[in-house]
């Protein structure tokens, strides 16, 4: 099972805040992969017959700096705590230029338990995010 939520528009993510997806291309199962049209938040459910759920999460999409050249980043983010392994970072050369960012993580739900995953701008500064596109697999 596995969904694809996007978002194409142009959209300002302040420091701290998540990417909000707006569209759902893709899903083959709602039952374990929830997300909310317009949220930033998915919620994976450790719903099986084994003693853990495991997903792969993956995003990728095109950030800009909208203030200054400092270096910008997103982060995969586990129950509200980045991933320093799931970081994507970018040093623009000028604000408004856009850069492809990429980043992946496995998670695992342990049986009847939940966690939720979003993208958050982990930069000092608000970024610009367009054509985002989150993927969640459950690979076991």
């Amino acid at each position: 099972m596995a969904i694809e939520i996007t978002a194409t528009a142009i959209q300002t993510v302040p420091v701290n805040q998540n990417v909000l997806f707006t569209d759902e291309p893709v899903s083959s199962c709602k039952c374990n992969i929830i997300h909310r049209e317009g949220s930033g938040i998915v919620t994976l459910r450790g719903g099986c017959n084994q003693c853990r759920a495991l997903y792969k999460v993956s995003f990728g999409g095109n950030i800009a700096a909208s203030e200054s050249t400092a270096a910008i980043s997103v982060a995969i983010t586990l129950d509200g705590e980045a991933l320093g392994s799931a970081t994507a970072i970018e040093t623009p050369a000028a604000t408004g230029a856009y850069y492809n960012v990429f980043a992946s993580a496995f998670i695992s739900v342990p049986k009847g338990c939940c966690a939720t995953v979003s993208v958050e701008n982990i930069s000092t500064q608000a970024i610009t995010v367009q054509n985002a596109s989150l993927i969640v697999e459950r690979i076991a």
